[in-house]
């Protein structure tokens, strides 16, 4: 089904949507656990963590520091045991993640040795200095080798406090300086823009680590945390809101039908994606609403419906950065204008997402444009026919082989094997939810 340059789940004339499906773990919360397991000195056991090769990248590389991180395979459950961290062999390959490297950034800030960090070649393009200059401001060493960007050696030690004004709304970089305040035992004050996801705040919060967060504000005292008083812990990670986002979409394009997917986790900063298409007129229930290890978590029903375009703000970026992707190809099926504003950031993730996006569209006979910083698309009832260039980036992917499941279309893929990186599962998921 997912052959390189032939048709991709090519639209039926009348498409069903049924059953029920768990997306995998959230990518960001099983970066998290992994990192801030190896950081403890008791056990930590992650049930439902992603298994995918971002995940297996974080995994790898605390390894190399002496963690010990169990194998990453779907339906176990996996341990970590941290343990003081030591002097890697060799240099620590951070994969296509960058979270991998910007939260490693940070936890290596404290450590009294140089470590090299690199990735690969997608990975390599991607802007590091949103980290490494505040790291540098609390006492890390950071060399580069070619500019802003991987590889580089950062040589940690003693800290200083930090009070930082961050011109981004980044939970990567937000997250990178808390847990150097921890590894280095002092204090941060970061303040963005914007309010980014908070999944460390929470996950901080749950290991006992004192935190104020207020707004776009958020305070630690890195000497509050005592990770050898952290006692055992077993924990399950949230399905992954942007892995559900494109289930979702499926079964909103669906002609007839529902679709149940649990156990999703609906944490407010990450789930912007579902106020913007309720505004679209999607209809969208949450029930068995839970929490698991501080991370609201629901099962969501969707049917399918017409949807109207609509202006997505600036502001609403940060909480749906990762969907609007999807957000764009479920626009080119709405009726109307939909404009994404302020989206430069995409410009800076797995690929130039802004501007493939675009064109993708373009290709497939689709009105959208790139207008400064703002993604404008103009939706239609077109039958989508014709060859994406993905650049890479399994998000990409994902949203047009989404986008090929309408009827009568036709959408070709240049390649496949990058949905791996987020949801290795996701083509056989499609075949079985889609019915006739």
């Amino acid at each position: 089904m997912a052959r390189t340059g032939s048709p991709l789940a090519p639209g039926r004339g009348t498409v069903k949507i049924r059953g029920t499906v768990t997306p995998p773990g959230d990518k960001s919360i099983t970066h998290r656990a992994l990192i801030i397991g190896g950081m403890l000195r008791a056990p930590l056991s992650l049930g439902h963590p992603l298994t995918s090769a971002d995940a297996r990248s974080s995994a790898r590389v605390l390894r190399q520091l002496g963690v010990r991180v169990g194998p990453l395979r779907g339906g176990h459950r996996v341990e970590v045991q941290g343990a003081p961290w030591h002097v890697p062999e060799g240099t620590l390959n951070c994969g296509n993640s960058g979270t991998t490297a910007r939260l490693m950034l940070g936890a290596l800030a404290g450590c009294p040795f140089a470590a090299r960090l690199t990735g690969d070649r997608s990975l390599r393009r991607r802007p590091m200095r949103r980290v490494t200059v505040p790291l540098t401001s609390m006492g890390a060493t950071i060399r580069e080798e070619r500019g802003d960007g991987l590889p580089l050696t950062i040589q940690g030690g003693a800290l200083s406090p930090l009070q930082y004004d961050s011109p981004v709304a980044s939970a990567q970089v937000k997250s990178a300086l808390m847990l150097a305040a921890l590894g280095g035992r002092v204090a941060v004050t970061i303040t963005e823009p914007a309010r980014s996801r908070d999944h460390t705040e929470r996950m901080l919060r749950f290991f006992g680590v004192d935190i104020d967060a207020q707004g776009t504000v958020v305070q630690l005292d890195g000497a509050s945390f005592q990770p050898a008083e952290v006692p055992p812990q077993s924990i399950d990670i949230p399905g992954d809101p942007s892995s559900a986002a494109f289930l979702v979409a499926v079964a909103l394009l669906a002609e007839s039908g529902e679709l149940h997917i649990e156990g999703v986790g609906v944490n407010p900063t990450r789930t912007g994606f579902l106020r913007v298409l309720e505004r679209m007129g999607a209809t969208i229930q949450r029930e068995n609403e839970r929490e698991s290890a501080g991370e609201p978590v629901a099962d969501l029903l969707v049917r399918p419906g017409a949807l109207t375009g609509t202006r997505v703000d600036a502001s609403e970026i940060p909480s749906s950065i990762d969907e609007v992707p999807i957000l764009a190809v479920l626009a080119a099926r709405a009726a109307g204008e939909t404009r994404f504003c302020s989206v430069a950031e995409l410009r800076v993730k797995e690929s130039d997402r802004l501007n493939i996006l675009a064109a993708n569209l373009r290709t497939l006979g689709i009105e959208a444009a790139v207008e400064g910083d703002d993604l404008v698309v103009v939706g239609s009832d077109h039958r989508p026919r014709g060859r994406i260039e993905t650049g890479g980036d399994h998000r990409i992917a994902m949203a047009f082989a989404v986008l090929g499941t309408v009827p009568g279309a036709a959408v070709a893929l240049s390649e496949t094997a990058s949905v791996g990186v987020s949801y290795p599962r996701f083509f056989a998921d499609l075949e079985r939810i889609r019915g006739e």
